[in-house]
């Protein structure tokens, strides 16, 4: 994708690089092997260009979409509209992944970002070093259903196997993966604290208490249950091993 930006970083310049032929922020020079290597100030403005991405690399591209749908079906489970807050929701799960994918980072930086420093590589190549461990990642996290149906959908009968499939399949169908653990995890969450529901409205009910909403009388005894087996732990330890931890 950094090769498009580029692309279209030097097509938006071009004007100015024509009316004034001293600029030498675009220069691009051709490398023995074919390639070419862009000016340094050039590189830094396909980079700011390509800084919006980073929210949606952020979401599709790593463990936060799971964390951040559990917690919030958690929350719902539980009754609480608003505690934890939604800040306090989005934060835990963006640390939550940075400590999840610290293997995939520190993989990044080993074979990508200290090469691109030591000038060993430049940045084109050291983009595509580090796609890497980040496709490693995404495939051993993807269902190869999910992939299949987004090969079928773009009719790629060119690709035999899931490691062979373009980052354009890989990320719906990764996206799409974590979706449907997600809804799988919430929903093992969600039963206990639905029979606990289930028994107060019935005791309600049976005492004649119909005018009593269940959700103020279970609140409280979901919270404890919660607290009584450390379910933060429990929860957090969960999402962190559905992921090989």
């Amino acid at each position: 994708m950094i090769k498009y930006l580029i692309a279209l970083a030097v097509f938006l310049v071009s004007p100015v690089v024509m009316a004034d032929t001293g600029l030498p922020a675009v220069t691009v020079v051709p490398n023995p092997d074919g390639t070419q290597s862009y000016s340094i100030t050039l590189q830094v403005l396909a980079l700011m260009t390509a800084l919006s991405f980073i929210p949606a690399v952020l979401i599709m591209m790593t463990s936060f979409t799971r964390i951040v749908i559990v917690l919030s079906i958690l929350r719902q489970a539980m009754g609480l509209q608003q505690a934890p807050s939604n800040q306090v929701i989005i934060g835990l799960a963006l640390f939550l992944s940075l400590f999840i994918m610290s293997p995939v980072l520190d993989k990044i930086n080993t074979v990508a970002v200290q090469p691109y420093v030591n000038e060993q590589v430049d940045a084109i190549a050291a983009l595509e070093l580090a796609q890497g461990p980040i496709r490693e990642f995404m495939l051993s996290q993807t269902r190869e259903k999910d992939i299949a149906t987004f090969l079928d959908i773009a009719n790629r009968t060119d690709v035999k196997a899931p490691e062979d499939a373009p980052m354009t399949v890989l990320i719906p169908a990764f996206i799409t993966s974590e979706l449907k653990t997600a809804f799988q995890i919430g929903f093992m969450l969600f039963i206990p604290f639905l029979v606990i529901d289930l028994v107060v409205a019935s005791v309600l009910m049976a005492m004649g208490m119909m005018m009593l909403s269940p959700m103020i009388v279970s609140l409280p005894f979901k919270l404890m249950l919660f607290v009584l087996v450390d379910g933060w732990a429990l929860v957090m330890g969960t999402l962190a091993k559905s992921f090989g931890l």
